[in-house]
């Protein structure tokens, strides 16, 4: 039964540099696939440096599980393995042809699969990692049963692409990939929207709810503590909007989807719009000649993405690229002055009596790490019903029994974005909620 939900905890972060809503293609001479990406996951590579591949082709597996492969997006040649400490593989640099050739995978029995069938599929095209669930918020374990898998069909977080736009045309890839997943499940196929359902008002076979509220209304976690709380050995799978039109894409056509479509944004960014890009693009392809001078360059949005070089490569799940000011110099007078052009979660600043101002912020965090003290502040922009500040330190002392008690395994890392934004103490919440979901994956194996 579809639910309609309202949260009040949370805020929007109004910034400069939201994309209009003009989709430009663009093409990157290399592109990379990153293990580092796939949390959890320990990859054995099945090509070398030189090899020729085409899109499609494997190239490393999970060393737990084998039969989960991490395909190339492009056809070319693997121009570079990069590795870093203990030969940990960080990067696999592919050379890209000017034309793509595909491999090309059997799905012709793909309506008639059962759980198994699709799983194998998936996992054969490389479209198994889109894959994540809860608890843990790591890449889904095939063996195991999800009671139901959720979509969030919109991003809240700011400047987020906006998915309505991106997939207008996708109605029949959607419904492709609905009507896979499930199969996967003995529980619904759950899309959440705020509101407007736009291109998912006409899908079939799934549950379409909807939620109310600023951010972070569109993270996942969120959805599934309002609308079908997870109880510990309980797991929901969980996959991008987008991610499930490649899906839909790649049983429809028996090739992979190797494109995603991302937001270029941020205030240092001269243009912002979309792009269609290959996955693992190259910042550079998107930067040149668009992007302010003095930026930090974020894969992601601002609260939860990766730092990346300007010479570095997109993340296999961000749809968004975000430029801001990279901060240097300590502010003059800092918090004494009024602050018009601030953001606050109090109301330290003046900029509170302008609820619709947007802002040009930088990565200056304004202090250091000190004591852990209670404030209230976590509370009011975390829509759990959960201690926060309790259970951070519950996972700060290692104590496993008090972090199942208090609600660890409904959270992720991104639940905690906006408590770190406005921390008092500038703790670094999002590590410690991974450290802990880690600890636990370690007691359970």
């Amino acid at each position: 039964m579809a639910k309609n939900v309202k949260i009040s905890r949370g805020v929007d972060i109004n910034l400069v540099g939201k994309a209009e809503e003009k989709l430009v293609a663009i093409d990157s001479t290399t592109v990379a696939l990153k293990p580092t990406d796939f949390h959890g996951v320990i990859p054995k590579l099945e090509v070398k440096e030189g090899d020729e591949v085409k899109a499609g082709t494997p190239l490393f597996h999970d060393k737990v599980n084998e039969n989960t492969k991490f395909v190339s997006p492009v056809s070319g040649e693997v121009a570079e393995v990069v590795r870093g400490a203990k030969r940990r593989i960080l990067e696999v640099r592919l050379l890209a042809d000017k034309e793509t050739k595909f491999e090309n995978f059997d799905v012709s029995g793909v309506n008639s699969a059962d759980k198994a069938g699709i799983i194998e599929i998936l996992q054969r095209g490389g479209q198994w990692p889109l894959i994540k669930k809860r608890p843990f918020d790591v890449m889904a374990d095939a063996n195991e049963d999800p009671k139901a898998i959720f979509i969030s069909a919109f991003d809240s977080s700011p400047l987020a692409p906006n998915y309505n736009f991106i997939l207008k045309d996708r109605a029949t890839d959607l419904q492709t990939g609905i009507d896979a997943l499930a199969k996967l499940t003995k529980g619904a196929v759950n899309i959440v929207t705020r509101g407007d359902k736009g291109v998912f008002s006409g899908l079939n076979n799934c549950t379409i709810h909807s939620i109310a509220g600023p951010h972070p209304a569109g993270n996942v976690g969120v959805q599934i503590h309002h609308i079908e709380p997870l109880n510990k050995g309980e797991i929901v799978w969980t996959i991008n909007v987008q991610d499930l039109a490649a899906i839909g894409s790649f049983l429809n056509t028996g090739k992979i989807q190797n494109s995603r479509v991302l937001a270029m944004t941020g205030a240092e960014v001269k243009a912002p719009q979309y792009y269609s890009v290959v996955l693992g693009s190259s910042v550079e392809s998107l930067s040149k000649g668009n992007i302010n001078d003095n930026a930090r360059f974020i894969s992601g949005n601002v609260l939860t993405g990766d730092k990346i070089e300007a010479a570095g490569y997109l993340g296999y799940y961000h749809h968004q690229v975000t430029a801001i000011r990279e901060d240097h110099e300590a502010e003059f007078f800092g918090w004494v002055a009024p602050g018009f052009d601030k953001f606050s979660l109090s109301k330290t600043f003046f900029s509170w009596a302008m609820p619709n101002k947007k802002y040009n912020l930088g990565t200056g965090i304004h202090g250091e790490e000190r004591a852990f003290v209670m404030t209230g502040q976590y509370e009011k922009v975390f829509p759990f019903d959960i201690y926060p500040v309790q259970l951070l330190k519950s996972i700060i002392i290692n104590d496993i029994e008090q972090m199942e008690n208090l609600g660890i395994y409904e959270v992720a890392p991104e639940d905690f974005a906006l408590c770190e934004f406005g921390c008092t103490s500038k703790i670094n919440s999002q590590e410690i909620v991974r450290n802990g979901l880690d600890l636990i994956i370690k007691e359970l194996s």
